[in-house]
């Protein structure tokens, strides 16, 4: 389906409830790891809260994790899942062993509606940790971003 994005608006026109629901909606759900999360095989790292979608909306997922490490070089898979079904995995690579990288996964979805409830996943190459604190956290945020 395209995208239906609003046109540009004069005075004196009126605003309908169509050209409303085209917006953007923004935050729709949030979740963050503030501790350390060992991983190897698959591991969940964040579980958000369930949201309610809205079908033929666009939703941007964004799962974040600022710093992590591995016993020896090689790389996390980042995956972001709604239930057993995967939406987008990503690598992020670790040059050196216990040396810190940053790792990005980000998808965009639409959803049947109802309740949906979204994890983050890693999984290593070898032993790794997330070294998530209060000041230095993962994240998984989904943003509604408009129409299908």
């Amino acid at each position: 389906m395209a995208i239906n994005p609003n046109t540009n608006f004069s005075p004196g026109q009126v605003f309908t409830a169509g050209q409303a629901d085209r917006f953007p909606r923004g935050v729709m759900a949030y979740g963050q790891s503030i501790t350390d999360v060992p991983f190897g095989g698959e591991t969940t790292i964040i579980t958000l809260s369930a949201f309610t979608a809205v079908a033929n909306r666009y939703y941007r997922i964004t799962f974040f994790q600022p710093s992590m490490d591995n016993l020896a070089a090689g790389y996390a898979v980042m995956k972001i899942k709604n239930g057993a079904t995967v939406l987008n995995s990503c690598n992020a690579q670790q040059y050196n062993a216990g040396t810190g990288y940053e790792g990005i996964c980000v998808a965009v979805a639409t959803f049947t509606a109802g309740s949906i409830t979204l994890t983050g996943t890693l999984t290593s190459t070898t032993t790794g940790s997330t070294n998530n604190t209060a000041t230095q956290y993962g994240f998984l945020l989904v943003e509604d971003i408009g129409p299908a």
